[in-house]
This record gives C-alpha cells, sequence and structure tokens, in this order.
C-alpha cells in the first residue's frame, strides 16, 4: 500500500491568538476566521463599546474570546500584552492613512500614519516574538499590509511609503527569527469592503479606478481575508515567512 501524504491541520485549537484592530472590518473578520479554526482570540482595539460587542459576539458562536482595550500607539500598552504570555498567533491589523498629494503632507500627518502602519507595527512584531523565545515556542505573526506595499497609488506617497516599509521589515525579521521557527508574514489585499472605505466607494471617479485595475472586476469583502489569515496562523504555511500573500484581484499583476 502506498503511504500518501497528509494534508497539514488548519485547526487553531489550543492556540492562542492576538488580533489588534479587531472591533471592526478586517480585523473583526480575522478574528472571526482565528476563533472559528478553534484559537482563543484575544480582540484588541481602542474603542471599547465596538470591541464589546465583538467579542459577545463570537462568545454567542460558541468561540472563545476576550477583549483588550489598547490604543496600538501606545507602546508600553502593547508590551504589557506580551507580559504574562505568548501568543501563538499575532495579527496585527491596526492602520490608518491619511491620503493627499505629496507635497501637501504635513509633518503631522507623517508622523501620524507611521506611528500606527510602522511604528507600532515594529513593536508589536518584537515584543510577539520576544515572547515567544523566551517560552521556546514557535509562532505566527501575520500583518494586514497593502497591495500598496507593492506599488504606488494616487495621492498614498505616505501610505505607500509604510506600507513599502512595512515589507522590507518582515523580510528582515523573518531572517532573524527563522531558526526560532518564528514565522511572519503580511498579507496585502486591495480596497476592501469596510466602513472605513465607504467614502471611496462613495467617490464615482474611484471607485471607477478601482474597479478598473482590479482583474476580477469586484471589490473585496471581509470574507476574501478570512482564509488567507487562518492558512498563515496554522500549521499549513508552516515553511511560508518573510513573504506577502497578495489578495488584489490581480491589480498588481500588471
Amino acid at each position: 500500500m502506498t503511504d500518501l501524504p497528509r494534508t497539514p491541520s488548519f485547526s487553531l485549537k489550543g492556540k492562542t491568538a492576538l488580533v489588534t484592530g479587531a472591533s471592526s472590518g478586517i480585523g473583526q473578520g480575522c478574528a472571526v476566521a482565528l476563533a472559528e479554526a478553534g484559537a482563543h482570540v484575544v480582540c484588541a482595539a481602542r474603542g471599547a463599546d465596538r470591541l464589546a460587542d465583538t467579542v459577545a459576539a463570537l462568545q454567542g458562536q460558541g468561540w472563545s474570546a476576550e477583549a483588550a482595550v489598547v490604543d496600538q500607539g501606545d507602546l508600553n500598552a502593547l508590551k504589557h500584552l506580551f507580559e504574562d504570555r505568548a501568543f501563538d498567533v499575532v495579527v496585527n491589523s491596526a492602520g490608518t492613512a491619511r491620503h493627499s498629494p505629496a507635497v501637501e503632507t504635513t509633518p503631522e500627518d507623517f508622523d501620524a500614519v507611521t506611528d500606527v502602519n510602522l511604528r507600532s507595527a515594529y513593536f508589536l512584531s518584537a515584543y510577539a516574538a520576544k515572547a515567544l523565545m523566551a517560552a521556546g515556542k514557535p509562532g505566527s505573526i501575520i500583518h494586514i499590509s497593502s497591495q500598496m506595499g507593492h506599488v504606488g497609488g494616487v495621492d498614498r506617497a505616505l501610505y505607500c511609503a509604510t506600507k513599502h516599509g512595512l515589507e522590507g521589515m518582515v523580510k528582515a525579521m523573518a531572517i532573524e527569527w527563522g531558526k526560532q521557527r518564528i514565522r511572519i508574514n503580511t498579507i496585502c489585499p486591495t480596497f476592501i469592503r469596510t466602513p472605513l472605505t465607504q467614502s471611496t466607494f462613495d467617490n464615482p471617479e474611484r471607485a471607477a479606478w478601482i474597479l478598473e485595475k482590479i482583474k476580477l472586476d469586484r471589490v473585496g469583502e471581509v470574507e476574501d481575508i478570512m482564509g488567507a489569515v487562518t492558512y498563515l496562523a496554522s500549521d499549513a504555511s508552516a515553511l511560508v515567512t518573510g513573504t506577502s500573500m497578495l489578495i488584489d484581484g490581480g491589480w498588481t499583476a500588471d
């Protein structure tokens, strides 16, 4: 009888996961995906009320979840999350944008966007990896990046700078932490329909530009991200690190 290979497990039973930006949109979708796969999910975000609603909804499905009210720009608060535990999975979905022509970007805009998209992402990764090393555990760190980490975009010089920087950061950290079996990757979505992006879709010119660039002729939905985050969190992606998963409908195929 031939010994056939077995598909690695996508189950996250017995795992703990931290998801930042978990109160809505992509972060909420990631929390759902990981909880549904069996992980205990710590949902982190700034807004206590929306966060509580998300956790209650997860628990209402019979899944294991708790809330952590955290401002991701507060590095001490981030560090505190890892003081007494090492998460098997960390998903960073917090992000911000201030789109404008590059010549109109202010230092305040620059600092606000880089603080969330790059500075906090850097230290969140470092805190997560340090806790895993101290516990002698492998782990998976996943950043929600963007297709704009691979291309440019109109009025998006600042946003692209942070996302291109995030992609380079992840590659370097993957090299440093590989021997400890700590994996780090990015998910790079196209425009995903969420409450935060609805104003863009309400602009006819921007909506037309988006649909012209997406080869599959539709915008993204939160559900399009959920399978990817489960894959990168699970043993099914055990040999995947230092790379990006583009979920862009073919935007970057040009």
